[in-house]
């Protein structure tokens, strides 16, 4: 039962990816997989259980990878002082961990283009892009980032110097022929991010 549940999500967000939400009905679901849509309603109530269903597994998700890396499970300025010794290699393995996440995984990489199209069609679709594409991972990483700053602003520049790129190559990867090559652009530019950090400490 539940590798029916997990293939009617699945089946659903690579629709919802194409798509669009509100464009998908429950009988495409159901035809998708190949059965009746009183069979898919033995495991989902309707449309909306399943894309609920998805968020949570998105959120289980984040907080599996947060556990695995040591990271904070979200932001949180009373963090800072925990996470103010965190060597930078271990933000950067969470970094390339992340960017696998948002491209490499079928399930996270379909949820990031329906939320990418999504966005400008409802205000719970843009918040919730925001929430873990936007400003989400700027304002995680500039939690971290004031346990090293001087001062919140230093904190909030460094966590878009450090997320920006990675914003713009989640694009980038998805158009690529050559996906390998756009790991090593994130890795330069991770090296670079690291290697101004350590500079910056010295002086």
């Amino acid at each position: 039962m539940e590798d029916t549940k997990e293939k009617i999500l699945l089946a659903a967000l690579r629709l919802f990816a194409n798509d669009g939400y509100e464009a998908v009905s429950v009988s495409e679901i159901a035809g998708e997989l190949g059965i009746t849509k009183g069979a898919l309603y033995k495991h989902y109530k309707n449309k909306k259980d399943i894309f609920d269903s998805i968020v949570k597994r998105m959120e289980e998700m984040d907080f599996e990878r947060a556990v695995e890396y040591e990271m904070p499970e979200e932001a949180a300025r009373d963090a800072a002082d925990k996470y103010k010794n965190m060597p930078l290699d271990k933000i950067k393995k969470y970094a390339i961990a992340q960017f696998r996440h948002w491209t490499e995984e079928k399930f996270s990489s379909l949820f990031r283009k329906m939320l990418t199209v999504e966005q400008y069609r409802s205000r719970e679709m843009l918040a919730m892009y925001h929430q873990y594409l936007g400003n989400g991972p700027l304002d995680y990483m500039k939690d971290i980032f004031e346990g090293m700053a001087e001062n919140e602003l230093e904190a909030e520049q460094l966590a878009i110097e450090f997320y920006a790129p990675m914003y713009m190559l989640y694009g980038i990867y998805d158009n690529a022929e050559d996906k390998r090559a756009v790991f090593g652009m994130l890795e330069r530019h991770l090296d670079r991010f690291i290697e101004k950090i350590k500079i910056g400490s010295e002086l």
